[in-house]
């Protein structure tokens, strides 16, 4: 690690210390030069597929996006937030899984419903009837029927 006072390339680590959450590990570092002391974080690095919109636009994985999807379907529906998490979670943890760098945008959909289906049925009624464009009541109706089962 090269120092950031004097820029000399060897440093020893004094202190190894995982985060209270454990997202990261602290490390304090001490310059073989200078004899300066300075911390480092280390974080893992993770990549989510690209999302292939219908179109074939290839956009960023925004869990941001996910998370206002979710919110939405389950608007005040009674699903904790903790139970939103672990879907969430599950969800990109599938992503990962795939190890593809790419996904289309329909898989994570379906990833989705099936997530909702599990927490709770208006809420995956709601996303799916807009996720799926129905065109008449006839579609809707079968769902319904489908969740009845």
């Amino acid at each position: 690690m090269k120092c950031p006072f004097c820029g000399h390339l060897e440093t020893q680590v004094v202190e190894t210390r995982v985060s209270e959450d454990a997202d990261f590990i602290r490390r304090r570092r001490q310059c073989g030069h200078c004899e300066k002391r300075f911390t480092t974080y280390e974080r893992p690095e993770v990549s989510f597929p690209a999302v292939v919109k219908k179109d074939g636009r290839r956009v960023d994985y925004v869990p941001a996006k996910l998370r206002a999807s979710f919110s939405l379907a389950l608007r005040k529906r009674p699903v904790s937030t903790e139970q939103v998490d672990s879907a969430i979670e599950r969800i990109e943890e599938k992503l990962l899984n795939l190890g593809a760098r790419e996904v289309a945008a329909a898989r994570l959909g379906e990833m989705v419903m099936r997530e909702l289906k599990k927490l709770d049925k208006v809420a995956y009624i709601r996303f799916a009837s807009v996720y799926r464009s129905f065109e008449d009541i006839d579609e809707f109706r079968a769902l319904v029927d489908e969740v009845r089962k």
